[in-house]
């Protein structure tokens, strides 16, 4: 096991609930190369609005990289209007990070966390069984709706519960974190 392991998570906004949802979903979901799950373990990084994301991405890649060890950087975004999914968005980062130099190896390490309008309709998903991405859910301020919603879904993720079906965003997410457990060995 390497000395230094850590989840970098950039997401939007600032004062956001986005870190208490990644924090609550990452210490639930418990991967075993990040234990134990203290807390400088999850270390979110607000970082306003998309461009300024998509801009931060590279320099805070070469940060992880420099860590060595079992560091990973997650980039949570929101799929606005303008983008048909997270394949497209994806490519946004791609070509920012590949004009700074990220070779495509070192870009394929990041995992991408892509909600479709925003976190508040996976939030709305996992508690009520239903959202539409089409539209945005209704923004939420508290706490504790946001965890719970992120403990159900490390309960779905660790089960392979199927019911009720997940919002595409979240299906295409679930899949790039099963990328990352697969590559850190289970």
């Amino acid at each position: 096991m390497a000395n230094r392991t850590q989840i970098v998570c950039l997401h939007e906004g600032e004062r956001s609930i986005d870190p208490i949802f990644i924090r609550t979903l990452l210490k639930a979901l418990d991967p075993k190369w990040i234990r134990p799950c203290t807390s400088g373990i999850i270390r979110p990084v607000d970082c306003g609005g998309r461009t300024t994301l998509i801009n931060r991405m590279p320099a805070e890649l070469r940060l992880c990289l420099a860590m060595g060890g079992n560091t990973t950087l997650m980039v949570w975004a929101d799929l606005d209007h303008d983008m048909a999914n997270g394949d497209e968005l994806k490519a946004k980062f791609w070509a920012v990070a590949q004009a700074d130099g990220i070779s495509k190896q070192e870009f394929d390490q990041v995992i991408f966390a892509f909600a479709k309008d925003r976190i508040e309709n996976w939030i709305q998903l996992l508690l009520s069984g239903r959202t539409d991405e089409s539209q945005e859910a209704p923004r939420l301020n508290a706490g504790r709706p946001v965890a719970e919603a992120a403990r159900e879904l490390a309960k779905r993720c660790k089960s392979g519960a199927a019911e009720p079906p997940l919002c595409p965003s979240l299906i295409w997410s679930c899949q790039n974190w099963r990328s990352l457990v697969k590559r850190m060995g289970g």
